[in-house]
């Protein structure tokens, strides 16, 4: 007997639908700790950047919310054998750590003291959760089996002052712990640090780490399109070449196309959206088109047919959405002719690309 369809309008689908109807947008503000150990410093800027919305469907966002309430759960196991933690700010927030005016940092799970294994030494708290086949991984050691999350507690470790660190995983299998202490290293804290502000103050994203796009990091890879495609960036300040981040406040963006508008700090919700006067970091079109020239305000490139267009608000250009929105990358200099036609004939503004 064939299986009856589950319906459209089923309650785990409504369920999983409202969770990604409160979502918010994946990019976060800052560069994060949690991710400073990726293996592709390239992913790093690509995501401080914004070049693409982190959007997760409703399962996955309802297993980060297991994630964070099984933190609270190992917080209460440490209290309950007598282990001190501070888990939260005397405001009830979590703990923040930053540095590079900002634009680096994270919350950390807590600090701890009284632990078994070293009970006059504070130490930094990282929790996790693993499948079956990750926490068996964790046998070779947190830095081996998980790079990233050995990175981010140095950076913890080196922006709080402590130099012990205590990582607890969770077996989501059949919730079996480990645990590992960590000992702060100030060589690789130095060598993270150095590579987030490289990261922050770079104007244009490091090499590709293959150049081959079937290469299993790069084929798992948020912005594979961005590299290994003619995918464009999504439209906001963060990929605009008028924006840049301030080294000496706290996690400010400047505009230099229009002084005096945005002031010194870009506020978030603009930075998300962006204005008209955006122009794409050209770099980022490279692989349909590339920049020639700069005219009035606007980026001109030539495209993979040597047909030249412009990216900004002249008449016959294209703006940074409509190159983005353009399915057909190769064609965006014929459009851009075809746009400066019917600007001739309905005026500047009309639009051509949906």
């Amino acid at each position: 007997m064939a299986k009856v369809p589950e319906p459209l309008h089923s309650t785990a689908a409504l369920i999983y639908q409202a969770y990604e109807n409160d979502a918010e947008s994946g990019n976060r503000p800052h560069l994060g700790a949690s991710l400073i150990g990726h293996s592709c410093e390239r992913y790093l800027w690509l995501t401080f950047r914004w070049v693409e919305d982190k959007k997760f469907d409703g399962r996955m966002l309802r297993l980060f919310q297991t994630g964070d309430r099984e933190e609270a759960r190992l917080v209460a196991n440490l209290r309950r054998i007598g282990v001190q933690v501070h888990d939260k700010t005397p405001d009830g927030k979590q703990w923040e750590v930053w540095d590079l005016a900002g634009h680096f940092g994270g919350h950390m799970d807590g600090a701890a003291l009284g632990l078994p294994e070293a009970p006059k030494t504070w130490h930094v708290l990282e929790f996790k959760t693993h499948n079956e086949k990750s926490f068996k991984e964790l046998s070779k050691g947190v830095r081996v089996a998980k790079p990233q999350h050995y990175a981010q507690m140095q950076v913890y470790m080196g922006l709080t002052g402590m130099d012990r660190a205590f990582y607890m995983a969770v077996n989501k299998n059949n919730d079996e712990l480990y645990t590992e202490r960590v000992e702060f290293d100030p060589v690789e804290f130095a060598r993270l640090k150095a590579r987030a502000e490289r990261v922050i103050n770079a104007s244009e994203p490091p090499l590709k780490i293959s150049e081959d796009p079937s290469w299993y990091v790069c084929k798992m890879c948020d912005f594979h399109e961005h590299c290994h495609g003619t995918a464009a960036p999504q439209v906001n300040c963060r990929t605009c070449a008028h924006s840049t981040p301030v080294l000496n406040g706290d996690g400010q963006w400047d505009c230099s196309r229009v002084p005096g508008t945005c002031e010194p700090d870009i506020p978030l919700d603009v930075q998300r959206t962006g204005c008209k006067s955006h122009r794409y970091i050209p770099i980022l079109l490279q692989n349909f088109a590339t920049q020639t020239d700069y005219v009035n305000g606007d980026v001109i490139y030539t495209d993979c047919d040597g047909i030249v267009f412009g990216n900004g608000e002249n008449p016959g250009s294209l703006t940074s959405h409509d190159i983005r929105n353009l399915k057909a990358k190769s064609l965006a200099g014929g459009i851009a002719e075809l746009k400066k036609e019917i600007d001739e004939v309905f005026g500047p503004g009309s639009r051509v690309v949906a």
